[in-house]
């Protein structure tokens, strides 16, 4: 743990930049996000962008990042070696209002570059379509809550080529399914018993990503 270039402090987020097989990090902790080359050898990592309070990161097939921004209430796109980027999400300050973010951390963005994110402290997920001044709720957004109309300070988002949407329910241990078109309420996947390290549970579950087959995969954080 440090702010050399060979550390990194609280990472949040990783993608996998193929076309130059590195790893890019959102190194939280040290307000930047860092890539790191997969080839052997390497000891350190460069800084892409500095001075933004990270937490989650997407890149679309032009090589587009998109990142959020913690405190700054906002996503923005940047094209790789740019600093300053394009906002694409908030950047209104604080709130519950649709051109507002509250607690940005994950993201997803869609085939058409419309940006899912998982707004934090206003237990809710936006969908940004490319350009637009105010997003759409797509599910939660009805306080914090159990039932399946809410969701409780969730994190990590899936959307597939459906549409469907997929989500870490992290304050109520579980996955729910969001059906495009219909952001009434979600559908329960796995978890949902409570918090506990049983095969039927989760322990804040954060992170989500299906593999080739459909198979999906989720993080468990506080089961290690």
């Amino acid at each position: 743990e440090g702010d050399g270039l060979h550390q990194l402090i609280y990472p949040t987020d990783v993608l996998i930049d193929k076309e130059t097989d590195s790893l890019i990090i959102c190194d939280h902790g040290n307000r930047q996000v860092v890539r790191w080359s997969r080839r052997s050898g390497t000891t350190q990592g460069e800084i892409l962008i500095d001075n933004i309070y990270c937490w989650g990161l997407a890149m679309n097939e032009q090589r587009n990042l998109y990142v959020s921004d913690y405190v700054k209430q906002e996503v923005r796109r940047y094209q790789l070696g740019e600093k300053i980027g394009t906002l694409v999400a908030g950047g209104n300050g604080e709130g519950d209002g649709l051109n507002q973010l509250n607690g940005p951390t994950y993201l997803f963005v869609d085939q058409d570059h419309s940006v899912y994110v998982s707004d934090n402290f206003n237990h809710r997920v936006m969908k940004w379509v490319e350009g637009a001044i105010e997003g759409i709720v797509v599910a939660g957004g009805k306080d914090r809550g159990n039932a399946l109309t809410q969701l409780r300070s969730q994190n990590g988002i899936v959307v597939d080529a459906l549409g469907t949407l997929y989500i870490a329910d992290s304050g109520n241990h579980r996955v729910t399914r969001w059906t495009q078109g219909d952001n009434k309420q979600g559908t329960l996947i796995v978890g949902g018993n409570g918090r506990g390290a049983g095969a039927n549970q989760f322990n804040s579950p954060v992170g989500l990503s299906f593999d080739r087959h459909g198979n999906l995969y989720v993080t468990d954080w506080r089961n290690y």
